[in-house]
């Protein structure tokens, strides 16, 4: 997948493009059908499948006050999803106050048509765009007709009669509820970061805890509680016990203890892949682990992953 960061870099770089647009946070099964969809028309026409997204997100920018915004993915995290669902492109446009203002007008007929030379559009079912969210299905496809490219709309995916939506998938995440999440996202949810060796939240814990950190300060992170987890370095997949929990200053941690591998990490790019919750936040009593818990949750991680 080839990645440009402003439309300017991708401009003449890019053969008859099937494009779609959005945030596409999570990655999750719906935003694959679209995918999926894009290279089946790009193979019809001898063209390149093409996402149009942007960064920062736009909610950020546009209401900075706002400080409850959380996505399922980091921006890294979102790219090395996107590599593997056979997307050819992906065109990252930095949004700013300035490029808010672009009306849906302009931004059809002059970035995508023109800067991108799309051929066909691929938009989701209620997917809008441009300035104040003004473009939507309808007036795409009358644009179309005035200037010559095809419109397709997607209807959106559903999972056990349930409608996947990034919003579903937050509040799964939210509650906890990882393999309801992993369901519509139709993989393990993430946290990718650099690890390092960590004192326990209990000094009587005699294990080795590693800490990744979590530079996006809105990368969603599930509530407290042990989890299932596999921990990846160097595409070597480890077992492992992930302990989120909140430090007296409010912040909340993700620590893992890997069950087999004596590894040391120190700076380690890493990623943990989440299975399952298996115990809630009320392992936890004024700041400490309640006793046994851990080695009683280690025993349900044996068994869960293989």
């Amino acid at each position: 997948m080839k990645v440009f960061h402003d439309t300017s870099q991708a401009e003449g770089k890019i053969k008859n493009a099937v494009v779609t647009t959005g945030s596409f946070d999570g990655v999750h099964v719906g935003h694959k059908i679209i995918i999926q969809r894009l290279g089946e028309l790009a193979n019809e026409i001898g063209g390149e499948s093409t996402l149009v997204t942007f960064y920062p997100h736009p909610r950020k920018v546009l209401y900075p006050e706002q400080k409850d915004l959380k996505l399922i993915n980091s921006q890294k995290e979102k790219i090395a999803l996107l590599a593997k669902t056979g997307l050819k492109n992906l065109v990252i446009i930095p949004f700013s106050l300035e490029f808010s203002k672009t009306s849906s007008h302009d931004f059809i007929t002059d970035i995508l048509i023109g800067q991108l030379n799309a051929k066909i559009i691929v938009v989701g079912q209620n997917h809008h765009f441009g300035h104040n969210r003004s473009g939507d299905f309808s007036y795409l496809y009358q644009l179309g007709h005035e200037l010559n490219f095809k419109v397709e709309n997607i209807p959106l995916q559903d999972i056990e009669n349930e409608t996947v939506s990034s919003t579903k998938i937050r509040k799964a995440l939210f509650e906890g509820n990882i393999m309801r999440a992993n369901a519509y996202l139709d993989h393990q949810y993430i946290i990718s970061g650099e690890m390092s060796h960590v004192s326990p939240p209990d000094p009587e814990i005699k294990m080795r805890f590693h800490r990744i950190e979590i530079t996006e300060q809105e990368k969603l992170i599930p509530p407290p509680g042990i989890y299932a987890t596999n921990t990846i370095c160097s595409n070597e997949p480890m077992k492992s016990l992930t302990l989120v929990h909140d430090d007296i200053d409010g912040v909340r941690n993700v620590d893992s203890v890997l069950l087999h591998d004596n590894v040391h990490f120190s700076a380690t790019p890493a990623t943990l892949y989440f299975y399952k919750k298996i115990r809630g936040g009320e392992i936890f009593m004024d700041q400490k682990l309640a006793q046994g818990e851990l080695a009683d949750a280690m025993e349900d991680v044996e068994e869960l992953i293989y």
